[in-house]
């Protein structure tokens, strides 16, 4: 099942690179494998895939542990600063950089490790009281502080856009995440690439795509319903 799964995300993501103009080969594909089993992620591995997304440390850390090395490893869900040293060279991005008191701690550690770590801003687009992340308006207030980190480098935009019935009612708020991107490279802030937009899920990766996401998150399309 997870092949076919698989196939048919690969062939909407081909559509939609078609429609606006992009090469696939410039999009990653990163299955979320949060609670699901070695044997499923195995799956997605002997069919191709080789980034994986998981939203608690503990968990990552196991199937780290248990899983073929060369796994790239994401962590994609809210980071919490007293989990950041385990966490720390276990991982190829940190999509979920939600504060300056986490962000402060990650370059702390990573300079104590001696390692370098590459993370993303995580800006709430729609204000929801729910989620956490930079709001927009408070970001260009923020984006000067992180010139200041010596281990922490920021390397794009990650978003988790609102649960919608029709995927089209997110265009605008993935239209924004890239509007913002492309102001951001433009002021050339020190430390802050904006090489990743990390946006689009199961329900609405094709229109991320569309709007300029370069990695896509995807679980249930990719391993079904819990």
């Amino acid at each position: 099942m997870v092949k076919e799964n698989l196939q048919n995300v690969i062939d909407d993501m081909k559509i939609a690179c078609e429609k606006s103009g992009r090469n696939i080969n410039d999009v990653t594909l990163i299955a979320v494998s949060k609670t699901k089993t070695n044997e499923l992620i195995m799956e997605a591995y002997e069919s191709g895939v080789r980034d994986f997304g998981e939203n608690k440390v503990q968990e990552l850390l196991r199937k780290k542990e248990e899983l073929p090395k060369d796994i790239r490893w994401h962590m994609i869900g809210h980071l919490q600063t007293n989990k950041v040293r385990q966490l720390l060279g276990n991982t190829v991005l940190i999509h979920s950089i939600d504060s300056i008191r986490l962000a402060d701690t990650i370059d702390t550690e990573a300079r104590k490790k001696g390692i370098h770590v590459d993370g993303l801003l995580e800006i709430n687009i729609a204000k929801e009281a729910s989620k956490y992340g930079f709001l927009e308006e408070e970001l260009y207030e923020v984006l000067p502080i992180f010139a200041r980190y010596k281990n922490l480098h920021i390397k794009g935009l990650m978003t988790i856009a609102p649960n919608v019935e029709k995927s089209e009612e997110n265009r605008k708020n993935f239209e924004k995440i890239k509007k913002i991107s492309v102001d951001i490279i433009e002021k050339n802030y020190d430390n802050v690439e904006v090489e990743f937009l990390s946006m689009g899920m199961s329900g609405d990766y094709t229109v991320a795509l569309e709007e300029g996401a370069n990695l896509v998150r995807v679980g249930t399309g990719i391993f079904g319903k819990r």
